[in-house]
């Protein structure tokens, strides 16, 4: 296995071992629940909160993929989520344990979760919402695109899982059009990008996502202060 050192740790760490999540990684449950918690306060949106029993059906559904470090720590998580009968497939509650930050492991377990969609859903478009400038650009380079939010899922359920984001006002009163949220998809119909595009394309993209952040909390956060 390839080490690399973490920018906010003097020791080495191993890149931990990716795969889907199977049985035996069921009572990881409960620590993946609070870390998806954690991570969620700390970037004070984003995250729908999730319960042990969700976490666990998953895992058994082998619609999910964890990161397990060498000495069994939890190091990362994600899952898949289906909607309008296998036609939308959402990756949701990506987290990263804090002492593996700095390793790429992000963009590891999104790329894993990816491949798991492409092979059990491969005629459905894959979809995201997200706040977080990193995974945009993760997203990207898989192939996803911004779009609107009325070309992503409508099933009610999908919306209702927003609920415990501290900005799911923003979404109910813009009629679910607008949020800080940005939402991406991925549409295996459309045309395949060289990674030579996707690169000269990504040469200035995290600027224009910033300032499109910006502006959205600006607008939306002043007209949720006036409600």
């Amino acid at each position: 296995m390839q080490s690399l050192s973490n920018q906010n740790n003097a020791e080495i760490l191993t890149i931990p071992t990716i795969s889907t999540a199977e049985s035996r990684h069921e009572p990881y449950a409960q620590a993946i629940c609070d870390m998806i918690e954690a991570a969620a306060k700390v970037r004070g949106t984003g995250i729908a909160k999730r319960d042990p029993e969700y976490i666990r059906k998953k895992i058994q559904e082998q619609k999910a993929v964890i990161a397990i470090a060498k000495d069994g720590t939890l190091a990362g998580f994600c899952y898949i989520e289906t909607w309008e009968h296998g036609k939308y497939v959402a990756h949701s509650g990506l987290i990263v344990n804090e002492k593996f930050r700095a390793l790429g492991l992000a963009k590891m377990i999104k790329q894993e979760a990816f491949n798991l969609s492409r092979k059990k859903f491969p005629d459905a478009k894959i979809f995201g919402l997200t706040t977080s400038l990193p995974v945009m650009k993760i997203n990207s380079e898989l192939g996803y695109k911004p779009v609107t939010f009325s070309e992503l899922t409508q099933d009610d359920s999908f919306w209702k899982g927003c609920q415990s984001c501290v900005n799911y006002d923003v979404l109910t009163r813009t009629q679910r059009k607008h949020c800080l949220c940005t939402g991406m998809l991925h549409d295996p119909k459309a045309p395949i990008k060289s990674k030579e595009e996707v690169k000269k394309k990504w040469k200035y993209p995290m600027k224009v996502y910033a300032r499109w952040m910006r502006y959205k909390q600006n607008i939306l956060l002043k007209l949720k202060k006036k409600a």
